[in-house]
């Protein structure tokens, strides 16, 4: 029996030895590993150390402490971590490994005059919690050539090599500081982070409960600081292999679009400005951005950069790097943006937007309400039809030409840009007056361009204006008591190539309680290089234009008293005998034509009939008899317009 005893009390000391033994080994094996991942660090031409590593093999915890890195030939980051500790370590395989949890403190980025525009700035988090974990057992070598753009594919490919169930951070401190520049500096604190699902580089969701942020603006004369919060920031769908693909050089033809976010929400958002603005808004969404990565090349636009912040860039300079931005939104998709109610206070009073949407390329302002010096101003809605970030920064670009005025190529690049724009529901103070105008709608398109001309347009008006007494031009309105005109204008144009035609149909103007007016007219014969700004060439190309059959018509609300009232006070008469007069001088016209053109005489009959009854519509039709150049129907228009008459045939009509 003593012997039993001594024998297991032997195998006892044994197996604590070996247990303390093979924990040596275990803890030296640790050691050595993150040794061996520092050293490649340094190798790489950074710098990196750290302090105590020790590893329980209890609870397979692992624990390194004091972590320095400063990558690249030129250290232009700084990383910092006071303690990683990951429990539940095992080696998947020889290149990766899992966790149960990773939990790292103190950890601290500071970017230091990065890139040409020398930005600096940091990044804290005292705690960062990860969850069911997988990644590298062995970490890329930083780039040696320290570049941002460089510095960015890395972070995301090390990113991608990283999973987990979920990532938490109580805080993150960012600040910067452009030295000087339009950045101006300050700082951004974010609280309540945590990520769900990360794998590949790919995240389910990501959110932020509170943001504070405090930017400190240079601008001559009066400079301002922002400060602002704004909650609830959700990302939905996001995925980094989107942003490493187009930051590679290797994909510079890829046309193919990448998704980057499904869906960004956030609000409410609060902005104020030390100089008394403030904004509120109650949340702002964005859908679907992708990217496109032989356009959205970032590496280019900071290519262009200027070394030297304080000298002016050149025309040149400045059209390059507009260029560059305009090929950089090129290659930016984005599905829908919406930014929610928003108010904007200002010491003038407060102005409020119901919501700015983006979609389809339709950007669109609704429910406007702000006041002006005259007094409130509403909008049911504003809207840009096909509007085009890149088209519109394309066409500023080929503007910078100092010292020279755009050329008509130049202005008409602005059709590009969109192709139409609306305007809604609006009610606006009317000059200084009590008077309100009221525009129902007003909606211009366009399309069908050749070169940059359009040969295809839609203008619809819909409104009623106070009349002024103050313009000459409306003093017989308002003399007749006009005190309002309702306009209702439908005006259609379009060039069919095909057939060579070019159509007015319809084109008509209501003005309420005055006429209603309609016209038709249709051009044949009409060339394509008629669509150009060369004055020369248009002349030469009109040459071949031939007039088509021409229709108006006139319906009479007020205008024939209009016009009776007003001869009557000219003439002091009375308005029977004011009405009478005209009649008679237009009969009298007629027989001065009749000898000429029996269809003229016919037509100026219907004109008089159409004065001597109000309340009538007139209708005239001219169709050419053959061949009608219009250059030479203007030509005699000018100086025989009887003769110009002549070539068509008049049918006119008079009716209740």
């Amino acid at each position: 029996m003593k012997r039993i005893l001594i024998g297991l009390i032997a195998v006892a000391a044994l197996a604590a030895g070996g247990r303390f033994g093979f924990n040596l080994y275990v803890q030296h094996r640790a050691t050595a590993e993150v040794e061996a991942a520092f050293d490649r660090l340094r190798a790489g031409g950074g710098k990196a150390s750290h302090g105590k590593v020790a590893f329980d093999l209890t609870s397979r915890t692992l624990t390194i402490e004091d972590i320095a890195i400063a990558p690249g030939d030129q250290p232009q980051a700084q990383i910092k971590i006071a303690g990683i500790k990951g429990s539940g370590v095992r080696l998947v395989n020889e290149k990766r490994f899992s966790a149960d949890s990773i939990d790292i403190t103190g950890f601290e980025v500071a970017l230091d005059e990065v890139g040409p525009a020398k930005l600096k700035a940091s990044y804290k988090v005292p705690q960062i919690t990860m969850r069911d974990c997988t990644g590298p057992v062995h970490a890329e070598n930083a780039p040696a050539g320290g570049s941002l753009v460089d510095m960015y594919r890395y972070v995301l490919d090390q990113y991608a090599s990283v999973t987990a169930s979920s990532l938490t951070a109580p805080t993150l401190m960012m600040t910067f500081d452009a030295g000087g520049g339009a950045a101006g500096s300050g700082e951004i604190s974010y609280s309540g982070l945590a990520i769900q699902n990360l794998k590949h580089g790919k995240v389910d969701a990501m959110k932020a409960d509170r943001a504070v942020f405090t930017i400190d603006v240079p601008q001559p004369g009066r400079p301002d600081k922002l400060t602002g919060e704004l909650s609830n920031l959700i990302v939905n769908d996001f995925d980094a292999t989107a942003i490493a693909a187009a930051l590679d050089p290797q994909k510079t033809n890829d046309d193919s679009y990448h998704r980057v976010y499904r869906q960004i929400s956030v609000g409410p958002y609060v902005l104020k400005s030390a100089q008394g603005m403030r904004m509120d808004i109650d949340g702002i969404t964005f859908e679907d951005i992708a990217v496109q990565p032989s356009k959205f090349r970032p590496a280019g636009i900071l290519a262009l950069m200027p070394a030297d912040r304080s000298a002016l860039p050149t025309p040149a300079q400045s059209r390059e790097m507009i260029e560059e931005l305009a090929g950089f939104y090129e290659g930016v998709r984005v599905g829908r943006i919406e930014v929610g109610k928003t108010s904007i206070g200002t010491p003038q009073g407060t102005a409020k937007v119901n919501a700015i949407r983006y979609q389809l390329g339709e950007f669109a302002i609704e429910g406007v309400d702000t006041p002006s010096p005259q007094g409130q101003f509403k909008m049911e809605r504003f809207a840009l039809k096909s509007f085009s970030v890149a088209n519109l920064m394309h066409w500023a670009a080929s503007l910078t030409n100092p010292g020279q005025p755009p050329s008509p190529d130049q202005m008409l690049g602005l059709f590009r840009v969109l192709e139409g724009a609306e305007i809604k529901g609006v009610v606006s103070p009317f000059k200084n007056t009590r008077q309100l105008v009221t525009i129902d709608t007003i909606s211009l398109n366009w399309g069908q361009l050749v070169r940059s001309i359009p040969s295809k347009a839609n203008l619809v008006v819909k409104m009623v204006t106070p009349t002024d007494p103050t313009n000459p031009a409306q003093r017989a309105l308002t003399m007749a008591g006009v005190d309002k005109l309702a306009i209702d204008l439908d005006l259609g144009a379009a060039w069919t190539e095909a057939s060579g035609t070019f159509a007015l149909a319809p084109a008509t103007i209501d003005l309420g309680n005055l006429a209603k007016a309609q016209a038709r007219f249709a051009l044949a014969n009409v060339p394509r290089g008629l669509f150009t700004t060369d004055p020369a060439q248009a002349m030469g190309q009109a040459a071949q234009v031939e007039t088509g059959a021409i229709e108006l018509s006139l319906r009479d609300s007020g205008v024939v008293d209009l016009v009776v009232a007003q001869f009557s006070r000219m003439q002091n008469v009375g308005r029977d005998a004011a009405r009478t007069a005209i009649v008679e001088m237009i009969r009298a016209q007629g027989e001065k034509v009749a000898a000429a053109n029996l269809d003229a005489k016919e037509a100026v009959d219907a004109i008089a009939s159409f004065v001597a009854t109000s309340g009538q519509t007139l209708t005239i039709k001219l169709t050419p008899l053959g061949k009608v150049p219009v250059l030479q129907l203007m030509k005699v228009l000018n100086s025989e317009p009887i003769v110009a008459l002549a070539q068509f045939r008049i049918e006119t009509s008079t009716g209740l």
